[in-house]
């Protein structure tokens, strides 16, 4: 399994530096409760914490060293020093969240303006903890499989439709399923040449498990995007970690999702670049299929 909660550098057997206060924030879950102690700490004082050697940040989180130290494994750091090296480039290159927040002292026209920054910013911070390595993988269980199933529940049964919309132009007979009941008769009749291509925020629910872990007992391969840190992401034979921080206002909306739609692209084009001529043959020909369907302009009219 490619697994990348540590999303480790190709180049460096180093994890990123970009990013990491959002990875933090999403492997917080997966930590024991020492290591979320100093997550927490990490996590609302990130600039005092650079000041800080491992003893001091061991007392004021009130654990030990070692278990500072076995935090910094736990994000896939050899050790406390390479964390702190890497938290610095972090902070001092990370795309700021704060101001970008919508509130309610806020005025109609300041929502326009804030919700596009954050997406932006959302969208960039994905891009920098994106490991080429691990995309590289999922391309080539993309283009190798005979059949593919797209699953995702709730917000993430959208991403799936998505998935199979695009996904579906390869040639390879493709299928969505948002729901639990059909996916789990679905998964449970596939085989090693099928792909599942399953689709969460969190990785940790409960149905989409059970539907991903029925697909593995086939023998059928299957790619994952959702964030680190969670069970979904284990059964994963390549994983595409998406942590993206959410903002927890309740006027924001999710931007997790536009990361997702944004890989669900990029695996379509490489897709379509490593089967060659002959893919791309087929995307015209989907695409002309269509042409009649649209009313001309006379912008059209004049060419």
């Amino acid at each position: 399994m490619v697994n990348v909660l540590s999303n480790k550098n190709t180049t460096t057997n180093n994890p990123p530096e970009k990013g990491l206060l959002a990875r933090i924030r999403v492997a917080s879950t997966a930590l024991s409760r020492a290591e979320r102690q100093v997550a927490d700490f990490l996590l609302q004082k990130p600039h005092d914490a650079l000041e800080m050697s491992i003893r001091v940040l061991a007392q004021v989180c009130n654990v030990s060293e070692p278990t500072v130290a076995r935090f910094a494994q736990s994000l896939g750091f050899d050790g406390f020093k390479s964390f702190k090296l890497a938290f610095a480039k972090s902070l001092a290159t990370g795309i700021p969240y704060l101001h970008l927040d919508v509130n309610q002292a806020d005025q109609v026209k300041d929502v326009l303006p804030k919700v596009f920054d954050r997406t932006i910013a959302a969208l960039m911070e994905a891009r920098n903890n994106a490991n080429s390595a691990t995309f590289e993988a999922a391309v080539n269980l993309l283009a190798r499989a005979r059949r593919i199933e797209c699953y995702g529940l709730g917000y993430s049964g959208a991403l799936a439709i998505d998935a199979q919309l695009k996904f579906f132009r390869f040639g390879i007979p493709t299928t969505v399923f948002c729901d639990a009941h059909l996916q789990a008769q679905s998964a449970s009749l596939l085989n090693s040449d099928c792909l599942v291509v399953a689709f969460s925020r969190t990785g940790r629910t409960r149905d989409l498990i059970r539907s991903v872990q029925l697909a593995k007992d086939t023998g059928a391969k299957v790619l994952v995007l959702c964030a680190s840190g969670g069970p979904l992401a284990e059964l994963a034979d390549v994983h595409i970690s998406v942590d993206v921080e959410e903002d927890p206002d309740i006027y924001t909306p999710m931007t997790s999702r536009l990361a997702h739609l944004t890989y669900i692209d990029a695996l379509a084009v490489a897709v379509t670049l490593l089967r060659g001529p002959a893919a791309i043959d087929m995307l015209e020909r989907a695409k002309a299929s269509i042409s009649e369907k649209r009313l001309v302009s006379k912008l059209d009219e004049v060419n």
